[in-house]
């Protein structure tokens, strides 16, 4: 209900949809009828069609090496320079025509992109071929979600309009045009324009939106305590001795490490979990596998549900108290951990 009438949505499912799962959040926006999905990698993108996802999938960081399984599996890439323009279609077939490409422009992040002197050589490169089509032309805000910001989203908004307007006066034929992000669906709205790219919104969570209002939580991290064990004051806790507790008390095993996308930095007393509807916290430096919590007076046992996050403890929460993003909290879990999908 974010979206003007018309406008189209292409989702975000890179990096195993940030955490959530590829196939199965694919599986869900294709039954749904989605526009598009979006991938980072080539084999992202295989992977996607070998599962049975049949609708379009963009490639967003194509390579040489995997132009073959690109046209094989029916993706269509990123196109953000002259020299992957000129490799792709030289990697084309004589007789191919009108294969699908996206193009991206820079308009300010400086990462990847066409910028305003490249395009006299882009538009002679596609008027030279008949071997490729144009299907969307895009750009990325750099701070959407940021009000300090809003100016140069505007700046950004303006300069790619403009650059689309002079390749459409080139191809002659209409394209998609999209820059707008989640946290620009919401703050931007004159940003919309044919589609928008919707990525860490479809899991819940939009920087811009206070308390996340009008979004819901839809992933919950939970492990379980493996064992409980009482200190005596000042025995400690795990590698390195790092974790103390001066009067003694209870510590609870649990099962969930660093190599299940927990990160380090959560450990001696940083990160925390709720258990039993208990904030508890970390106790010692995080471990591969498992790590410590302070159950002290709170009668836990073994095999007791243990929260992660939830929509109490959010993925803001745990990005704030190790100092990084909520996109690196959800991107990180590993695919080790089981995933259980409910349908509603």
């Amino acid at each position: 209900n974010k979206l003007k009438p018309g406008v189209k949505v292409m989702a975000m499912v890179k990096a195993f949809s940030y955490g959530s799962g590829s196939f199965e959040i694919a599986n869900l926006l294709q039954y749904h009828k989605v526009d598009y999905l979006a991938v980072a990698y080539t084999d992202e993108g295989v992977s996607l069609r070998k599962a049975g996802i049949t609708m379009p999938i963009m490639v967003m960081s194509p390579e040489p090496s995997g132009f073959d399984a690109i046209i094989k599996h029916n993706l269509e890439p990123e196109i953000y320079s002259l020299e992957i323009l000129k490799s792709f279609s030289s990697y084309l077939n004589e007789n191919d025509y009108d294969y699908p490409i996206h193009l991206k422009l820079d308009t300010g992040m400086h990462r990847l992109g066409f910028e305003e002197p490249d395009l006299p050589d882009l538009l002679r490169s596609l008027a030279e071929t008949t071997k490729l089509k144009v299907i969307s032309v895009f750009s990325h805000l750099v701070g959407s979600d940021s009000a300090s910001l809003d100016e140069f989203s505007l700046y950004q908004l303006n300069r790619f309009t403009d650059m689309a307007n002079v390749i459409e006066e080139s191809l002659r034929y209409p394209f998609i045009s999209h820059i707008s992000n989640t946290s620009g669906i919401t703050r931007h709205p004159n940003a919309q324009l044919d589609m928008v790219r919707i990525g860490i919104g479809l899991y819940g969570f939009d920087g811009n939106l206070q308390n996340n209002q009008g979004l819901r939580t839809v992933a919950v991290l939970k492990t379980t305590v493996t064992q409980v064990k009482r200190l005596k004051a000042n025995e400690t806790v795990g590698y390195s001795r790092k974790g103390v507790l001066p009067d003694g008390g209870d510590i609870a095993t649990v099962k969930i490490g660093y190599a299940d996308g927990y990160n380090r930095k959560f450990g001696n007393g940083v990160g925390k979990m709720i258990i039993n509807g208990k904030p508890v916290n970390t106790v010692g430096v995080i471990c591969m596998d498992m790590c410590m919590l302070d159950v002290t007076g709170l009668n836990v046992k073994i095999g007791d549900e243990v929260i992660v996050f939830n929509s109490e403890l959010s993925i803001a929460d745990l990005a704030k108290q190790i100092d990084t993003i909520p996109y690196e909290i959800l991107t990180n879990i590993s695919q080790r951990v089981k995933r259980v999908y409910f349908y509603e």
